[in-house]
């Protein structure tokens, strides 16, 4: 007797817009992790395709601007270092900023450089400004390798310290997932913003005291200065790396708080406008 086999069941799936407040829709971030993946991975990639240099674009540029720092500020300007080489004190304060900024940057303009993809395929698109903050973390890692160089030529030990620098990694990853998330949905209305936003960070750099150090600013100002999240971010990776800078203070809590509600409200303002996105772009 011939054995039967049930037909398949089709699994049908509805795709709905979102609607109200309430929903972020980590869930299906979570679902969809495997494309969060291969687009990082495809972030990386393309942001050295045909290149002369390659992968070494990922530590050239601190690099440069390492040494015209330590020509102009330390040589030229003779600004203080708390005691540590100078070329050392401002490489340490480049890694968090250049991989603030390049996240920042890619998360910002990252709709608009997909719309390729945005307007054929479904996924959510929380999913492509993640995609760039995590891809960013890739310069980071090998900036890294230099440093550890660096630290062995000018003899520089490691603390204990440094088992806090993930902390600061996530610190610097969540404002530049804050400013990518605003501005990616700024830039999909007004083109300006991505044009913007290499303005904005380099003053930004300039209000961080990633050329200098902390302790030249003024008691009257530096409250103000403990308010820009990137002051704790660069500050802690001075202290974990080299045992100098401003360690962690009760104060870092509040540029903390403001920047996890800079990243939820971005969300939530992020979500809503994926309905009509697809029109914007």
């Amino acid at each position: 007797m011939t054995e039967v086999k049930p037909a398949m069941v089709k699994q049908r799936i509805t795709i709905r817009a979102s609607s109200g407040w309430g929903n972020l829709g980590l869930g299906d971030v979570w679902r969809y992790r495997e494309l969060l993946w291969f687009l990082s991975l495809r972030e990386i990639k393309a942001s050295h395709r045909q290149t002369a240099l390659g992968p070494l674009w990922f530590i050239v540029r601190p690099l440069v601007n390492m040494v015209i720092f330590s020509l102009v500020f330390g040589r030229i300007a003779k600004l203080p270092s708390n005691g540590i080489p100078y070329p050392l004190f401002t490489y340490s304060a480049l890694l968090p900023w250049t991989y603030f900024a390049t996240a920042a940057t890619m998360a910002v303009g990252s709709l608009v450089s997909r719309m390729d993809i945005i307007s054929k395929v479904y996924f959510p698109r929380l999913i492509v400004p993640i995609s760039g903050v995590i891809a960013a973390l890739m310069d980071l890692l090998m900036s890294m390798i230099i440093l550890a160089v660096m630290m062995i030529y000018y003899h520089f030990p490691v603390t204990w310290y440094v088992i806090t620098l993930p902390l600061f990694v996530l610190f610097a990853a969540l404002v530049a997932l804050a400013v990518g998330l605003w501005g990616a949905t700024l830039a999909v209305r007004y083109r300006d913003v991505l044009l913007g936003v290499g303005f904005v960070m380099t003053a930004w750099m300039y209000l961080t005291p990633v050329a200098y150090s902390a302790s030249l600013i003024s008691a009257r100002w530096l409250w103000l200065y403990e308010l820009n999240p990137m002051f704790w971010i660069v500050e802690g990776f001075r202290w974990a790396l080299l045992g100098s800078g401003t360690p962690p203070q009760p104060y870092m809590l509040i540029p903390l708080g403001a920047t996890l509600f800079f990243v939820l409200t971005g969300a939530f303002v992020f979500r809503r406008t994926e309905r009509t996105i697809v029109d914007l772009l």
